[in-house]
């Protein structure tokens, strides 16, 4: 008689936690300062202002922003104030920094968010290796948050595990 297959993970407990679920799901738009800058280099007040007067803001409705420079120029801390002020009636959130920045204090922030009651007293492995590039402060902060409450901490996948964390055993 043929003995039956056991899948030996699927009846270990282990709790698979995917970081790309907490990813941002909406696009980001970028509002480079670059772009408005005089030779893409001096902000000149006047012509900066005029400048964002003509801007169609209606492209930043309902979005999330990065606000950012990518030219080696001295931008005025007032000047992200001002392009701020225009943009946060009509955009969803604006964020200092790159795209890929601000996709990750998104990252973050949805991680500290989450509700983890689930994973109490449970051995969980953090997937590892995805589609989206979710940052290694990522992995730190749902490290941060689980080890209070798991059981374990594996990383990697069910199958082949990289043990980070077990609670001691009390008695």
């Amino acid at each position: 008689m043929a003995e039956a297959f056991v899948n030996k993970v699927a009846e270990s407990g282990i709790i698979t936690l995917n970081l790309e679920d907490y990813y941002p799901k909406e696009d980001v738009s970028v509002f480079d300062l670059k772009d408005h800058l005089f030779m893409g280099l001096i902000l000149k007040e006047k012509d900066f202002r005029e400048t964002l007067k003509a801007l169609d803001t209606s492209v930043y409705a309902d979005r999330i922003v990065a606000l950012t420079c990518s030219a080696e120029a001295v931008i005025p801390v007032w000047a992200y104030m001002l392009v701020a002020s225009l943009l946060q009636p009509l955009a969803k959130e604006i964020i200092f920094g790159t795209t890929e920045e601000a996709k990750e204090k998104i990252l973050l922030r949805n991680i500290e968010a989450a509700d983890i009651e689930s994973y109490g007293d449970a051995r969980v492995v953090i997937k590892g290796c995805g589609e989206l590039p979710v940052s290694e402060a990522a992995y730190i902060a749902i490290t941060n948050k689980l080890r209070p409450i798991a059981k374990s901490i594996m990383y990697g996948e069910p199958c082949s595990t990289v043990p980070v964390f077990k609670k001691a055993i009390t008695r």
